[in-house]
């Protein structure tokens, strides 16, 4: 097998591991689930070419300190912000006291998922605000979503990273993005859709509509051991409903999140 070939094999391997784990209390133990599982990549490439930096968060670096050539390996000096590129936070990002990187578990980074496309209102209203009516109108296709999910929406940003278009701003430089109505999230929350562990997602910078420099949005969501997947990639490939969400990443101490390969788990 090629290189790829194996890492591929490998990471779907140990993605699988996770689900039978979990999935075998609600599925009586079916032993063949693990081979029936698909993985897909959410995650864009870091490259300080084409990765756009959330204004204030510190440039995102590369330098080859080591070549083959000359000391006989391959290595480069990273430097990023924890939120660099497509990554999770943490809840204590937003909310003191709350859980920071270290002290999630793994059922915090594994999580049903369910993606709402609302990509033709955010392409005629770039400071779109999703609405429990768009929820509710998904759920009469899809069925209630899961307790404890990862509500992801759609927008179509993944299409803008690399560019300017991607900031999106106007003449007196605001940034406009689109995101989560604040009472979407309430309900979201009461309601258990995202419950005490599960999260938000989205392919912009933010939950958070970009023109609200309040973060309302991300305060309510990290409340209460949640989380926040943001600058997804492609969400084409992930079905609206019946897949799960994995987090990989580093686990800094005292992390605010981690630069992540977020993974969907897709059922065979």
């Amino acid at each position: 097998m090629r290189r790829r070939e194996i890492m591929g094999a490998a990471a779907a391997g140990l993605a699988g591991a996770v689900v039978s784990g979990q999935a075998a209390q609600a599925s009586g133990h079916d032993p063949l689930r693990l081979f029936r599982q698909r993985l897909i990549s959410l995650s864009h490439v870091n490259d300080p070419a084409t990765t756009n930096v959330f204004p204030g968060d510190p440039a995102f670096e590369l330098e080859t300190i080591a070549t083959i050539e000359k000391d006989g390996y391959y290595l480069r000096f990273v430097r990023e912000g924890e939120h660099t590129g497509t990554h999770w936070g943490a809840p204590g990002h937003f909310n003191e006291g709350e859980a920071l990187a270290d002290d999630l578990d793994l059922g915090d980074l594994f999580l049903p998922a369910a993606k709402i496309d609302v990509r033709d209102k955010c392409a005629r209203n770039a400071d779109y605000e999703v609405t429990i009516d768009d929820i509710k109108a998904w759920e009469r296709w899809h069925g209630r979503i899961p307790a404890e999910s990862m509500v992801i929406i759609w927008t179509g940003w993944e299409a803008r990273w690399g560019t300017d278009a991607y900031f999106n701003y106007d003449a007196a430089g605001a940034m406009h993005q689109p995101g989560f109505a604040l009472d979407t999230v309430n309900w979201l929350a009461d309601t258990g859709r995202i419950g005490h562990r599960g999260g938000t997602g989205t392919d912009t910078f933010s939950p958070d509509v970009g023109t609200d420099t309040t973060y309302a949005v991300s305060l309510l969501v990290y409340r209460r051991h949640r989380i926040s997947l943001e600058i997804l990639a492609n969400l084409a490939a992930l079905p609206p409903t019946g897949a799960h969400i994995l987090c990989g990443g580093h686990i800094n101490r005292a992390g605010a999140g981690s630069t992540a390969l977020i993974y969907g788990i897709l059922p065979g």
